[in-house]
């Protein structure tokens, strides 16, 4: 009987992982999906079963780990994951999300585009390269255009999907700038596209997260022509 359950549950598995297939999904659209312990283990720990785990899955593909190529790769893939490519899944490493008082009395659109950031799909584990642009409309505090840049690459440093990373970004802008009046628009190459699967080497994926004024026609569009993307078929 435990037999035949579990092989219905990996039959089940094996369906539900054909009918997502290559598609852009997620059950859990706002938050990255975490289990209650996620960061009951340090760092090391992590690191450590990392590499023993990476070590057989070299091994499973025949890799020859005696190689001096080869021998320090889990090791290296480890850190890697904890400490770079993933390391925005801590809450610990949200950067400093400090303001100021506006003491210009700018009240018009602030953009910060091409900020430049690398992710990775969660469905695959290879990687989104992109740009994300950025803006807001000052409601008494600013900060600086580094936490920007800083806000977008922390919640490029995860399992994500592209759609979870613009409402993250938008959300967290609203929540330190305590301005409703935000705008993020993402626009990034998911390798999972273009290196596997269908191969599509020309295409690329735009979401958007729009707020307070930024619902306002005429704003959006002033953002979008400031970013210098296409509108109706013309690029400002």
């Amino acid at each position: 009987m435990k037999l035949k359950e579990t092989m219905s549950s990996t039959q089940h598995n094996d369906r539900k992982v054909d009918e997502i297939g290559d598609d852009h999904i997620s059950s859990n659209i706002f938050d990255t999906p975490l289990r209650p312990d996620a960061f009951e283990m340090d760092d090391e720990t992590k690191m450590a079963k990392i590499e023993e785990h990476f070590r057989e899955i070299m091994h499973i593909m025949g890799l020859d780990l005696a190689d001096d190529s080869l021998n320090g790769t889990p090791r290296r893939v480890a850190k890697m994951y904890v400490k770079e490519l993933f390391s925005g899944l801590n809450p610990k490493n949200l950067p400093s999300l400090t303001h100021f008082k506006n003491h210009y009395k700018y009240k018009d659109m602030l953009v910060e585009r091409d900020i430049m950031f690398h992710s990775n799909c969660e469905h695959h584990f290879v990687p989104i390269v992109g740009k994300a642009h950025v803006a807001y409309i000052a409601n008494g505090h600013v900060i600086g255009l580094s936490k920007l840049h800083r806000i977008v690459n922390h919640f490029a440093r995860r399992p994500q999907v592209q759609e979870r990373m613009t409402i993250q970004i938008g959300e967290a802008l609203k929540t330190v700038l305590g301005t409703e009046s935000v705008a993020v628009i993402l626009d990034a190459d998911h390798m999972c596209v273009s290196s596997r699967g269908i191969n599509d080497q020309t295409s690329s994926t735009v979401t958007s997260f729009y707020g307070g004024e930024f619902n306002n026609t005429d704003t959006r569009t002033e953002f979008i022509k400031m970013v210098g993307l296409r509108q109706n078929g013309m690029k400002y």
